[in-house]
This record gives C-alpha cells, sequence and structure tokens, in this order.
C-alpha cells in the first residue's frame, strides 16, 4: 500500500508540477490571470490529494516493520510537503490574490522556492519509493 502510493504521488507531481503548470501558460489565449485562476484551483485539489496520499503512506509504515531509513525518509518528505503547505503557499496566494484583483508585480522568487521544493520533493519521493520496494 505504501508503495503504490508512495509512487502514485510521485506521478501526480511530476505530472502537475512539471508537466501541466508549464505548459498551461502556453495554450492559446490563456493569460496570466487565467493560469494563476486554474493554477490555484489545480495545486489546491493536488496538495489535499499530497496529505492524503501522506497519511496513507504513514499509516501504512507504521503497522508494517520497515528499516527505520524508510521511516527517515517517510519524515524528510512530510517535512517538505509542510513547508509547502504552511510557508510558500499561503505566501503565492496572497501573491496571485493580488494579480487576480489586476495589480501587476514582477516576477516571484517565490515560485522559484516552490519549483526547489518540488524537486526535492520528486527525490525525497523516488528514495522512499526504492526503499519500500527494498
Amino acid at each position: 500500500m505504501a508503495t503504490a502510493a508512495t509512487f502514485t504521488w510521485l506521478g501526480m507531481v511530476l505530472a502537475i508540477s512539471f508537466l501541466e503548470a508549464p505548459v498551461k501558460f502556453r495554450a492559446p489565449g490563456v493569460t496570466t490571470v487565467i493560469g494563476l485562476g486554474i493554477g490555484r484551483l489545480v495545486f489546491r485539489a493536488l496538495n489535499v490529494v499530497e496529505v492524503v496520499l501522506a497519511m496513507i503512506v504513514a499509516a501504512a509504515v507504521l503497522v508494517a516493520d520497515v528499516p527505520s531509513d524508510v521511516g527517515v525518509a517517510l519524515v524528510v518528505l512530510v517535512v517538505l510537503l509542510l513547508v509547502q503547505l504552511l510557508l510558500v503557499r499561503p505566501r503565492l496566494n496572497r501573491r496571485a490574490d493580488r494579480v487576480l484583483a489586476g495589480e501587476d508585480l514582477p516576477r516571484s522568487r517565490l515560485h522559484l522556492a516552490y519549483i526547489a521544493l518540488e524537486l526535492l520533493k520528486v527525490a525525497a519521493l523516488l528514495v522512499l519509493g526504492v526503499l519500500l520496494l527494498a
């Protein structure tokens, strides 16, 4: 169960963060405002699913006899997710509110922080998935 949830989570992050998010802005007629509106909905949904998958993985790991490195990988993954959800996303949401309200703002470095966290999360998911397969 933990392995399936981990690789499902990995696939969702890769598909949404590294495929859907950048591609949507290349579609004809998609303005920054429309892209932001879509992105907020998509990432909110992704984050809800991520929390559910994290709980599934954690529950499965807690009831199974797994090596300690699995627990460490899971803790790292959960910390990365919490940093995104509690520190970065709220600031990105406030910025998006301002853009959606019509403010003309320069590009934000917060997006780079979010992308860096996504890359770290992908690495953590890969490590956790491989450890669970072993």
